[in-house]
Order: C-alpha cells, then structure tokens, then sequence
C-alpha cells in the first residue's frame, strides 16, 4: 500500500465565497485539499483535476495542506472590517478533521481565529478529532457541528468510508458536543438506494440518533456530480454489490442525481421517520439565509440548526 504523501501549498485566501444559490451558506473555509477518509461517494473528489492531480485513489493519498492559514484567514477577516461574514461553514468540501488534522492543527488555528473575530461557524466532519476543540466552538456565537452517518450497518460502512471512525464513536461526539453546550447533529449523509434508504435501515439510524440526543438530523441523498466521482462510486459498488450495479446505472444515468421519482416517496417515508421518532422535519437552511440578510454587520446572525433539517439534495 502507497503511503499518503503530504504537500504544503500557499492560498492566496482561506475564506472563500459561496456563489452557488442553492447553498445554505456564504462563505465556506476547507483547510485541506484531498481526504484521507477516502469516502467512495465523495463529491469532492473531482476537486483534485482542478490542480491536475488525479481524482481516483490520489485523492486520499495526496493530500495538500494550506500553510499558515489561520495567518491568511486573519489577514481576510481584518480587511472585511466591520462586514464580517454572518455564517462561515468549515468543512464543506473535505473532512477539516481528517488525520492529518490532529498534528497539522489547521482547522483548530482557523476556528482561534473565527473565535477573535466573533464570526458564527458549523462544522461538517465524520471525526471525533472535533472533541478536541469543543473550547473554542464554546467561544465562538452560534456554532453548530454536522456529523456525517449515514448508516448503522458495519459492512456498508467499511465498503463505502474505509478509514473512517466507527458509527458509534460519531455517535458519542455527537453526545459529548451537546453536553458540552454546542448543537450538534447529524448530517445523515448519503443515503445509498437499495443499501441504506430501507424502513429498517433509517429506523436503526434514526433511533441512534435520537439516543445520543442529536439536536438535528439532515438527510441528503447520494449524488454523483461528476464523471469522476461516478465512476470512483461505480468501481466501488461493482466489486462490493455488483447485483446492484445495474439499478444504480438507471437512476443515476441521466445526471449526478436521482430522480425525483426515486427521491420523493423516499422523503415523505423519512418525514413519517422522523415523526415516529420525535423529530420534526424543518427547513433550517431557508432560516438561516433569513437571518443572514436581516442581521446587520456588526452583529453576527444565530446560526445554529433548528431541531430537525431535512433537505433533498
């Protein structure tokens, strides 16, 4: 096995805008590009032909990291001045808790700095590696953490995340994050059709969740963006559950999303789901851009997540 090779590059920005309408947020910060965590359904993946890198297995194996970031993102905030951004989202395109976090402290330097400036933040991550930093998301307003799960099943899990934690140690995080005052949910993300979409499948997922106290859930279905992340996924299920390689061809042959025929009756069964477990479906992401045009400047807007968000991507 090829060992991951690691690679300094300097950003000329660290906090960078969101253009696309149909993002919940504005601004987002990925202080690593490529991911360990090697997720075969990543939607990220493609991001490495940007830098004419490969986006199969380099992906997780050379993984660049933004020198001095923290320095560079303190440079952007001071030259916003008072028009500081409402909501910032970490970890939008890889796992800003992935292993080389834990030495490389990128995220933790980033999130000091969030914190000085008293800018609003969420964190997506799959890692328990975010405990670490549990005092600064208590100085920071309104932060929130998205941990991914997105199923129970221990051979699912190792098939399509391979160096992942276990669903029980996400599980715990997402415990210990709410005891220790900050919302915490979970990103229930993707859901796999024919492997993790099923009554049984969500209901075991959802009664986890509802167990470790998760302050929301957000589910989201699988997407394959692109030529590169659909034929990295299709490698990937071939070899594991190639009986299903053909149902997956006819959803996804028409674009990087199923459809609605496939998506709809799957979103009102997960709406009953959530009820029988005492979760309300809201629309959070819709508040949020709310908040966000109404809050002035100078004063961040609340950003945390309301009690259940469910969104069809």
């Amino acid at each position: 096995m090829n060992p991951t090779r690691y690679e300094p590059i300097r950003p000329k920005m660290v906090l960078n805008p969101v253009k696309a309408p149909s993002m919940p947020f504005d601004w987002s910060i990925n202080p690593y590009r490529g991911c360990q965590h090697g997720c075969s359904f990543c939607y990220a993946r493609s991001t490495h032909s940007f830098i004419g890198e490969s986006a199969d297995d380099a992906f997780q194996k050379h993984v660049f990291w933004k020198q001095d970031a923290p320095d560079v993102l303190r440079a952007q905030l001071t030259k916003m001045g008072r028009r500081l951004p409402t909501h910032v989202a970490v970890g939008t395109a890889t796992d800003p808790y992935q292993q080389l976090e834990s030495k490389a402290k990128l995220t933790r330097g980033c999130l000091e700095v969030l914190a000085e400036f008293g800018v609003p933040a969420s964190i997506t991550t799959r890692s328990p590696l975010v405990l670490r930093d549990l005092d600064l998301l208590q100085r920071i307003p309104g932060s929130s953490v998205n941990i991914s799960l997105h199923t129970m099943d221990p051979d699912i899990w190792r098939t399509f995340e391979p160096a992942t934690p276990a669903p029980r140690l996400r599980l715990d995080t997402v415990r210990k994050l709410n005891e220790g005052g900050i919302r915490a949910g979970v990103f229930m993300a993707p859901i796999l059709p024919y492997l993790s979409d099923g009554a049984e499948a969500v209901d075991r997922l959802l009664d986890a969740c509802a167990d470790a106290g998760a302050a929301f859930v957000m589910p989201s279905f699988l997407r394959l963006s692109t030529p590169e992340v659909k034929s990295w996924f299709f490698s990937t299920l071939s070899q594991s559950y190639p009986e299903l390689a053909e149902k997956y061809g006819r959803l996804y042959w028409r674009s990087g999303y199923a459809p609605d025929s496939y998506r709809r009756p799957l979103y009102d069964r997960i709406r009953g789901q959530l009820a029988e477990h005492g979760l309300t479906a809201y629309d959070g992401d819709r508040e949020r851009r709310d908040k966000a045009a109404t809050a002035r400047p100078s004063e961040p807007s609340d950003c945390a997540q309301a009690p259940v968000q469910l969104t069809l991507f």
